[in-house]
């Protein structure tokens, strides 16, 4: 059978001179290619202010030398001198860069930065432009441009390119909205000039909104979204919440709590679920129900035994509670400042015994501080009875606190007993 392979004589001079060459060129080759990615890696890993830099450049020159990674790093090393002179040498490096890669539009910006120090605006402007050109949809380079353009007072022309930069990535669309916030006085209406269109740029707004503490502008923008774009932001609309919750804008955070159905039921003026109907001490996150802190001998429970009225009430059993302070069984509710309300609930209490007894709280959840406070829980065994709590909400109250409290009675105080709650109804007057 004739073999297919081809057998090759290193016998012959000229054959070995051939190999040896031929090695040799790929040896050379592979060397050169070798000493430039190291030059370029060493270049591009080192910063310009790095105290070290300009040995790196050097090392990096030797390696690279037609590399445009070290006309990189030797702009940047000259730009920190601060002097017309280095600016210039600065711009003319990067001149050099593109020069040597003309399709990267990395260096197109670095030139256009470099020419800017340099004072040369119009080329800056060609600069960043020409990256623009390059790469039209990425963001980097529009967000350069329109920089470049702020800077100049160019505002008309660094609208488009700002307004294009906020399209796909998330980073630069908030920073875009924090310079037309900054740059603007805080004009809603100018950094809404700047979002493109799109659902997700719209929850970013909602969350640049709502990082600044504008809570209305938060939800405006949060209600141009359908509902089917809504609910494909449940992460992101959690935040929102969470942080309009903890900047105490309440109710704004309701209306957003609301469609996210954390709460659902819950009201403006209104107590959630104010006869304990619905399971009480669910693990499901919510902000507008009922809250029990854990509170050492203190146990809360769902009483479907003993009631006012309906199928439940609420059981708070006290085994030998000695603190001196007592938090448990609150709720924060929607209100109206400067508004006069009237809070009724029934109380039922069962051997309560204590020099220190339970009270109900309102609260200014704005501040935290008192607005009113209840008559001390009657001791002993008592049937039903209803309790009225009469109130004016303060000028800058948007939500008051409900909470169940003690009457001070110093250290080493002790309460023991049960105490029922049901019916809870607040009333504007």
């Amino acid at each position: 059978m004739a073999s297919d392979l081809v057998h090759i004589s290193t016998r012959s001079t000229k054959t070995r001179i051939g190999i040896a060459v031929a090695l040799v060129i790929v040896f050379a080759v592979g060397w050169m290619s070798v000493r430039r990615e190291f030059g370029d890696m060493i270049a591009e890993m080192t910063l310009p202010t790095d105290p070290a830099a300009p040995q790196v450049l050097a090392s990096a020159k030797n390696l690279a030398p037609g590399d445009p990674m070290t006309y990189w790093l030797a702009s940047g090393i000259e730009r920190q001198a601060f002097s017309a002179e280095s600016a210039k040498r600065s711009m003319n490096m990067m001149e050099q860069a593109v020069v040597l890669s003309p399709f990267d539009y990395r260096w197109w910006i670095e030139l256009g930065r470099a020419s800017e120090q340099a004072g040369n605006a119009e080329r800056a402007e060609t600069a960043f432009s020409h990256a623009v050109e390059l790469a039209p949809s990425y963001t980097i380079p529009r967000w350069q441009l329109g920089n470049f353009y702020i800077r100049e007072g160019s505002v008309e022309k660094a609208m488009p390119q700002l307004k294009l930069a906020t399209v796909n990535n998330y980073k630069y669309r908030m920073q875009v909205f924090g310079l037309a916030w900054d740059y603007f006085d805080h004009d809603p209406q100018k950094v809404e000039e700047l979002a493109s269109d799109g659902a997700d740029v719209l929850v970013g707004l909602t969350m640049f909104y709502a990082q600044r503490g504008q809570p209305a502008d938060a939800l405006r923008i949060w209600n141009k979204l359908s509902d089917e774009d809504k609910a494909k932001f449940p992460q992101i609309s959690s935040v929102v919440v969470q942080g309009l919750f903890d900047k105490r804008a309440f109710p704004q955070a309701l209306e957003f709590s609301r469609q996210l159905v954390i709460d659902p039921d819950a009201q403006p003026e209104a107590v959630s679920n104010p006869g304990f109907e619905r399971i009480v001490n669910s693990p499901d996150l919510n902000y507008f129900g009922w809250q029990f802190p854990k509170v050492g001998k203190v146990d809360v429970n769902w009483d479907g035994a003993v009631k006012h009225s309906g199928s439940k009430s609420l059981r708070l059993s006290f085994k030998n509670f000695s603190a001196q302070e007592l938090f448990t069984a609150s709720q924060l509710v929607v209100v109206k400042p400067s508004k006069k309300y009237r809070l009724t609930f029934w109380m039922r209490t069962e051997n309560l015994r204590s020099a220190g007894p339970p009270q109900l709280d309102v609260t200014n959840a704005i501040d935290d501080r008192l607005i009113v406070s209840s008559q001390p829980m009657p001791q002993g065994t008592n049937d039903w009875q209803q309790v009225t709590v009469d109130f004016t909400t303060p000028e800058n109250c948007n939500a008051i606190s409900i909470r169940t409290t003690r009457v001070f009675c110093g250290d080493g105080c002790p309460l023991i007993g049960n105490l029922w709650y049901d019916d809870f109804e607040l009333n504007a007057q």
